[in-house]
């Protein structure tokens, strides 16, 4: 018999993402065989466009994983917008992950009031749309093949 119990314990949550990596890895070859890979480390990636005082201009946040990039944030500061520093942070982001870290695809998150738009024109495709998450707003998911 087992309590359930609904809290917060990154004790917890450590045990269970380790446990879940073991079944995953026993019951995936595939991830058996990128564990033993310099490719199974997520490594970060941040860039950041600063001006001359220190302001944040914009930034990027991701990472790259079995040689894909995950763009988790990209963001610049209304002033900025539509001058290409969005475009420029992508692009580079692209290139380090491509030239530095093997990488062979991207891959983001976006609402659809967003950049989806943005992304697409840089060559990202839509491969998941979840409507109403959350409730009015749809969210993408996208990739990008960087070879």
């Amino acid at each position: 018999m087992f309590r359930i119990e609904a809290e917060v314990d990154q004790e917890r949550r450590d045990l269970l993402r380790s446990r879940l990596r073991d079944t995953n890895t026993a019951g995936s070859p595939a991830l058996a065989a990128l564990r033993r890979t310099p490719a199974a480390r997520e490594v970060p990636l941040h860039l950041w466009a600063v001006d001359d005082l220190g302001g944040l201009g914009g930034g990027l946040v991701g990472h790259t994983w079995a040689q894909w990039l995950h763009v988790a944030y990209l963001w610049v500061d209304a002033r900025h917008r539509g001058a290409g520093l969005g475009s420029h942070l992508l692009r580079r982001a692209e290139r380090i992950a491509r030239d530095r870290r093997d990488c062979t695809a991207a891959r983001l998150e976006t609402w659809d009031f967003q950049a989806p738009g943005f992304y697409r024109k840089h060559g990202y495709k839509v491969v998941c749309a979840i409507p109403d998450y959350p409730p009015g707003i749809t969210e993408y998911t996208l990739i990008k093949p960087l070879r």
